[in-house]
């Protein structure tokens, strides 16, 4: 512990358009816990929600971070110092109800668990119960790969929720990062996807990744020409994107709402359009560890690789501002703070 500094720097929001960087203590692991000194973490796509953000707030920002384990609890066998780790800033149980039938995040302990401060500061501690979904990651893994494992694991389980496989089509509402990890995901496994969003380059970016076709939602056409979907995934939590998502769907299809709207919001949908066409509403939110672990296999196998939607590459001075672009849009899509 002598080597590790009393004081660290760590990158606080107190609103959306107010990030600072500090000064905290660098906290010390107690019993079954572990300090990880930081070397990447990534800006969420879900931490751009102002209405999300700011019922946390103040909070130190960031939950995608992977580094080297710097000290060990007592009690703690499984690691060693040195340990390259990505960690996922919830786990569960694994033993209750829930937890049997997979239902992670519904676990109330996945619900109560947290990394301390957070993932955009010099050293996160790890509790004893978040050590369940942290996961080693190999050798030749760059740390800024090890830091796409949550998000990719919220992508895994989307897709495991609409049952997509290699036969099935899929339309992708939504182009930004993690829209274009879904179009990434499908076209690896050979499957048929395509994509919308109003922004032509990002359009650009999922047919390099493997959409077979892409055009902005004024494409009344589009839609008819490419289909059916068996699979819609609609990336943005709003009306807009719900409704066309059900309407793009195929008979007998599943919608997956990848975000939710802001709290209380109502959407009105057609319910007997939906029942006679038997299209099935799948929410999907966030990932258990079987996801974080298929999430890990993938970035070692390079199926998906931080270049492919990481365009900012930033030290923590540099974090306020890229998070700012992020919720500007256009051509910013995910960052990644280094941590030298």
């Amino acid at each position: 512990m002598s080597s590790i500094p009393e004081r660290m720097r760590a990158l606080r929001l107190y609103d959306v358009d107010h990030l600072v960087v500090e000064e905290v203590e660098v906290p010390r692991p107690a019993d079954g816990e572990i300090l990880v000194r930081t070397r990447a973490s990534g800006i969420c796509s879900g931490d751009l929600m102002d209405w999300y953000v700011r019922r946390k707030a103040p909070l130190v920002l960031g939950h995608e971070p992977a580094g080297e384990v710097a000290a060990i609890g007592r009690g703690v066998e499984h690691l060693r110092l040195g340990d390259r780790v990505a960690l996922h800033h919830h786990a569960p149980c694994f033993t209750c109800d829930l937890c049997e039938r997979g239902a992670y995040v519904h676990c109330a302990t996945w619900r109560r668990t947290r990394l301390v401060p957070g993932g955009i500061s010099e050293y996160i501690l790890v509790p004893r119960e978040n050590l369940g979904d942290t996961l080693v990651v190999p050798a030749d893994l760059p740390f800024a790969a090890a830091s796409l494992v949550e998000p990719l694991a919220c992508v895994v389980k989307s897709l495991r929720r609409g049952a997509v496989d290699a036969a099935s089509r899929v339309l992708v509402i939504g182009l930004g990062a993690m829209g274009l990890l879904h179009v990434r995901l499908v076209a690896a496994r050979g499957g048929y996807v395509c994509g919308v969003d109003f922004d032509g380059w990002r359009c650009e970016r999922a047919l390099a990744l493997g959409a077979a076709a892409a055009w902005p939602p004024s494409d009344a056409a589009a839609v008819a020409e490419r289909g059916p979907f068996e699979v819609v995934v609609a990336g943005p939590g709003s009306a807009q994107a719900w409704h066309a998502a059900i309407a793009a769907c195929a008979p007998g299809g599943t919608v997956v709402l990848f975000t939710p709207t802001p709290d209380g919001v109502d959407i009105s949908i057609d319910g007997c359009d939906l029942y006679l066409r038997e299209v099935s509403l799948v929410p999907s939110y966030s990932a258990g560890p079987d996801d974080t672990r298929e999430a890990l296999r993938v970035l070692t196998e390079g199926v998906v690789r931080p270049e492919q939607i990481v365009t900012d590459w930033v030290d923590i001075d540099g974090a306020a501002e890229a998070y700012a672009r992020m919720r500007a849009g256009g051509r910013t899509l995910k960052t990644i703070v280094e941590f030298p």
